[in-house]
């Protein structure tokens, strides 16, 4: 159990967001949400199919986290960098929240010094803090970003809740906002103008997820956290690329560290990104990540998305652990949309 109830990190925050914290807070010890990257808009050999979901082909039912990306937003882009239209995005996330799923976005934004992608390390981060030479570039960037969030209204009208988890994997450095691209000031000094700038927008229905990459202690896990009053997530992104003992070890570390971390901060914890490339381990859904998913206590997981034979973190029709992951979603563990539907009610 955490120690006490959390209050929103933005004091303004809209009811049904305020509602969705409490409901993930709620469900600790009860399961683990399931959910992935991009379900909706396509899968392994189909796009944009109405209804249609890997995750539903093979189990029957939809994931309760959808995650999305605001990618190329910032460059007037119709849509998004994995090529998803922004106006159906908005469609999406309005038919996730109608079915009472929990959307969450991310945002692999462009690198504001020289119009490079999100994995171009030119630094930039002082230049687009308050006084730097491209903070107009920042902010034309954010109000984009805030007139995306303001049209993502149910259909009363309301602001649909979004977790919002901007510079993720800032302990790695393969993002121009990483570990080695800025200091430790100028990363907290861009989360918490972020916040406030989007605030200062009325955008008021955010959970504000903060999650790292690599870290060896709470110490480094908390050397660039922006403060309690600017997070309400914490959460680590973790990939297999080896051996499962060795992923399972990877995990334990990391998700020790953030449950003490979540107990001592009052904040819930999530398994925000993670995944196996093509699940090449027919048995890894209840060999390998199921285990880990009920030793800690964790809101929610989201697997990476399926853009095609090759790239694929959730199993598909035909798939070598299409039958692995149906005893994955039949265990009382992990909870999918039907069981948020319900379960949720009660919160």
């Amino acid at each position: 159990m955490r120690l006490s109830a959390q209050q929103t990190a933005d004091p303004l925050a809209t009811p049904a967001t305020k509602k969705l914290l409490r409901q993930l807070q709620g469900i600790s010890g009860k399961g683990v949400l399931f959910g992935h990257q991009d379900d909706l808009p396509y899968g392994v050999g189909w796009k944009y199919q109405h209804g249609r979901s890997d995750v539903k082909d093979v189990c029957g039912d939809y994931p309760a986290v959808y995650g999305w990306d605001l990618g190329h937003i910032e460059m007037d882009s119709p849509h998004d960098l994995d090529s998803v239209p922004f106006d159906s995005m908005r469609t999406y996330v309005r038919e996730v929240n109608e079915r009472g799923g929990v959307n969450t976005i991310s945002w692999h934004l462009n690198n504001p010094g020289n119009g490079g992608s999100a994995w171009d390390t030119f630094r930039v981060v002082k230049d687009i803090l308050p006084g730097g030479t491209k903070h107009h570039v920042y902010t034309g960037w954010l109000d984009k970003v805030a007139a995306c969030l303001l049209g993502l209204k149910a259909a009363d009208g309301t602001l649909i809740p979004i977790i919002f988890r901007p510079f993720h994997e800032h302990t790695g450095s393969w993002f121009w906002w990483g570990q080695r691209h800025c200091t430790t000031e100028e990363f907290v000094q861009l989360w918490r103008f972020t916040v406030r700038y989007l605030q200062s927008k009325q955008v008021h229905h955010l959970l504000y997820a903060y999650s790292a990459a690599d870290y060896a202690d709470a110490a480094a896990y908390l050397e660039r956290y922006p403060g309690d009053d600017m997070v309400d997530i914490i959460g680590t992104d973790a990939y297999q690329y080896s051996s499962s003992a060795a992923f399972t070890a990877l995990l334990q570390q990391r998700l020790g560290i953030l449950e003490k971390i979540a107990d001592a901060r009052h904040k819930v914890s999530a398994l925000t990104e993670t995944g196996y490339e093509r699940i090449p381990e027919a048995g890894w859904w209840t060999g390998t990540l199921l285990p880990i998913l009920k030793s800690y206590r964790l809101a929610y997981v989201l697997c990476w998305r399926n853009a095609h034979t090759g790239h694929h973190y959730v199993p598909y029709q035909g798939h070598g652990s299409v039958a692995d992951f149906k005893k994955f979603y039949d265990d009382p563990a992990t909870l999918f949309e039907r069981d948020w539907k319900r379960l949720s009610r009660q919160l």
